[in-house]
Parts: C-alpha cells; structure tokens; sequence
C-alpha cells in the first residue's frame, strides 16, 4: 500500500494535519494509523460499581484512539504562548498564535459553537495573585467539556472517514527511510509513503525514543512533572473558576525556591484514573452539561523536574514514584490535607466523616511514603499560598490523589519546518516534547500540513 502522505497518531495533531491536507491537497492520499480504537469503541470499563479501578486494558481507552489523550480530557484550549509548550520557538510568536487561533475556529465549526472563551486579561485575581507571592499566567481559554470535546471529535471524524483512510487498533513497530520516501511497518503488513508525520503524543514516548535511537534522529532529556490532584468544594474557587474558568498560577517555594504550578482545573468537574504503560496515575475531567457536572473542582500540583549528568531520564524517574504508588495503593491514593499535615495516614472512616465526596474511588493512604520530601514541602507550601486567594483550600478535608505525572516525550532535534535531519519525516504534538498541549499539539498539525501543501503546489514530486 502506497501513499502520498502518512500519520502516526490520531491524536489532536494528526487530527489537524489530516483535515488540513484534505482540505488543502484534497488529490493527495492520506492514511492514519492509531495503536488505540475508534472513538465510539473507547470506553474505560471503571463503572463505579463492578469496576471501581484500572484492569491494566491491552489499549486504554482514556489514552489511546481518536482524539488521543485528549479526547477525554475537559476539552481546554489555551491559547497562550507563555504556556503549554515551546512551538512558537520554532515557527513564531505570531505565527504559533494565529494557528491556535484557526483550531479554535474550527473547533467551533465542528460543534463548539456556544462555549466560552475566557481570558486572563485585565483581570483583578492577576493582582491579587501577585500582592499574595504567587503569579497568574495569561491565556485565553475556550473551555469544550469533556461532552462537547467528544461531539466536536465525533463531528471531525465523519468529515474526515471519507477522505482519509484511518487504521485504528494498528500499532506502528518501527519506521524506515526508503529512496522514495518512507516503510511504516505494522506488525503484519508494511505501508508506503512520500512523507510522515509521527504524532504518536506523551504516550508514545517510549516508541518515539526507540525510532528516535534506530534512524539516528537527535534528541534531548526533557522534563517530568510530579505532584497530586486537589480536590475540595467548588465554593472555595468559584470566584476565580467563574471567572477565568482555568488559571495557571505559579509559585516559588521559599524553603527550596522550586516552582509549583497549578494545571488542569476542573471546576465542578471529576478525578479520574489514566493508564500509562501500565502505570496507574491521576487526572481530572469536567463537563460543559450542568447536570454531569459534580460539587466539587479540581485540579493538580505540579513540580518539575529537570535532570542532567549522569542521571537523564526524568521520565523514568517519574515512572518509578507512580510505580511506588501503585504498589502501596493498589492504584491511586488518597489522603485527607489534615492527615497529611499531622503525619497520620488517611483511613475509610475518615474519609467517611469528611465535608467532602470523593469522585474518584482510591485507596485511602500515606502520600508522604511515595513522593519525596522536597516536592511534598513544595506542595504543602503551595497550598497555604493558594488559601490566601482562596480561603478554603487548606482545610482538613481538602483531598489529595497521588500522584499526578506528566511525563514529556524526550525533545527531538526538528527545524523550522518540524521536519527531523530526514526530508519528509515530521515530528509534531507532545510526541515531540515541543508541544504539552491541545491547542500547541493541534497548532503543529497544521502547521506542517500546509508544509506539506506548500511543497506540493511547488511540484517538487509529492502530488500524483
């Protein structure tokens, strides 16, 4: 099987490049290939009742398919260059925006029509963050739900079903430089083609390391970010959540001067558990429904952490706390603010007796066993700071679920054009530890589609 072009990955970024080129050089012919499932075919069997934790699924459903990671997520678009990853390096301020700003439309086209657009700007809480040590970051944030995220995904599917051969449940073993182009070998066939975008996302970040290792491709020691998801009463962020809906602040820990973020938040929204190789870790979803949406809001605590020489691999090390945790916890635990602060590990019963509802199913626990002393006095600190602009989020009843890993794919060595050392072989979206985001991930698919379309309409031999 030939093509003109081939996708490794259905998450936003080859989303986007694949309905670029079809709308750009609809004559061209595209395939995607994706090791998960279709959207309709993703569910994560946890009902709650049965199934209350993760059964370790060969493909996890909330990791992989259509839509990639995201496609579960609470559907948050940020549109910033201040955050979410470093693409605007590579093709422009400008540039890296008004593309985040065209997903955004289509977005909107495709189903998101009626959503809102928050912003930082003028805002009082920016203010008040920094009278109070802390720092807001700015963004304009479209905020889908994870039930509108999942139509406009369903919407960009059928679009795209037609135009674009899709291989669901079809890993991608390795890729092969060839005279003409490039082998994508799968594990019973091998598929042909004159360009490649590899877009496989954070979860693919051990394959991108093994391709990475086999063609030579460059490639550097990126990040990890550790830490927990908060839970507490909507009420204590409703004046800023109501507002801004997500608000990325961060703080330097007096005791360490390390930075700890906020990321993610949920407002009335849901924690979740995510399979990652196996390894079980904590995320949160929130709904654009008012009648999915919970009592609570959510959103995680984050230190990152850099390694050099000798030690390189951060995600690694990220694995082994998350490993820890599983082991101790059977999956995620969980553990009252007041029982960390006095030392004493959580149990049912208090758990029980709090002011609060879990929404996720954990194992009541110690978190001072798993994450280690600095990034655990990072988070305690942040939380007291965060309790200055939001009183209430120091209380004893505030939960906490551990842990929270972001793991970031390793960066590789792409120019301006995100194009590898090999002519025609891209690499995009988190996969290439550039983009840590839906709206930078989507941005770089489109990007290099309308790279791909450029060199077309200049015959340099790509269209048929």
């Amino acid at each position: 099987m030939k093509y003109n072009v081939i996708i490794i990955g259905a998450g936003p970024g080859g989303i986007f490049s694949a309905y670029e080129l079809s709308r750009l050089q609809p004559e061209l012919r595209v395939a995607v290939f994706e090791s998960g499932h279709a959207l309709h075919k993703r569910k994560c069997p946890i009902d709650g009742n049965k199934i209350k934790s993760c059964i370790g699924c060969k493909s996890c459903s909330i990791m992989s398919g259509f839509g990639g990671a995201g496609a579960f997520s609470d559907g948050k678009y940020n549109i910033t260059n201040d955050f979410g990853g470093t693409l605007h390096e590579y093709i422009g301020k400008k540039q890296a925006l008004d593309l985040m700003k065209y997903v955004d439309d289509i977005n909107m086209a495709y189903g998101g029509a009626g959503t809102k657009l928050y912003s930082t700007a003028g805002t009082k809480f920016k203010t008040l963050c920094v009278q109070n040590d802390l720092h807001l970051l700015d963004a304009s944030v479209r905020h889908l739900g994870t039930d509108i995220n999942y139509v406009v995904l369903e919407n960009l599917y059928n679009e795209l079903k037609d135009k674009i051969d899709f291989y669901f449940d079809t890993p991608v073993v390795s890729v092969a430089a060839t005279d003409g182009g490039y082998r994508i070998i799968c594990e019973d066939r091998e598929y042909e083609c004159e360009k490649c975008i590899i877009s496989v996302g954070r979860s693919g970040s051990k394959w991108m390391e093994k391709v990475c290792k086999e063609m030579n491709i460059p490639s550097k020691s990126n990040r990890v970010d550790i830490g927990v998801r908060v839970e507490l009463p909507a009420e204590v962020f409703a004046h800023i959540t109501d507002e801004l809906y997500e608000s990325k602040i961060v703080y330097r820990t007096p005791k360490y001067e390390d930075r700890v973020r906020t990321f993610c938040m949920n407002p009335r929204g849901a924690v979740v558990n995510e399979n990652t190789g196996g390894i079980i870790t904590v995320n949160g979803h929130s709904y654009e429904d008012p009648e999915k949406q919970t009592q609570n809001t959510n959103f995680a605590l984050l230190v990152a952490k850099h390694f050099s020489e000798p030690f390189k691999d951060s995600n690694g090390y990220g694995e082994s706390i998350a490993r820890l945790s599983n082991m101790l916890g059977g999956g995620v635990i969980m553990q009252r603010f007041g029982d960390l602060i006095r030392g004493q590990r959580s149990t049912q019963s208090r758990i029980d007796e709090a002011f609060i509802t879990p929404t996720l199913h954990a194992t009541p626990g110690d978190l001072s066993l798993v994450l280690p002393k600095r990034i655990l006095d990072g988070i305690i600190e942040m939380i007291y700071a965060l309790d200055k602009i939001a009183p209430g989020t120091a209380n004893d009843d505030t939960l906490l679920y551990g842990v929270e890993v972001k793991f970031y794919n390793m960066e590789v060595a792409v120019n301006e054009h995100l194009e590898t050392a090999y002519q025609g072989l891209y690499v995009i979206g988190d996969g290439s530890g550039i983009t840590h985001s839906l709206s930078h991930a989507s941005a770089s698919g489109v990007f290099v589609a309308r790279e791909i379309a450029r060199i077309c309409r200049g015959n340099e031999g790509l269209c048929p």
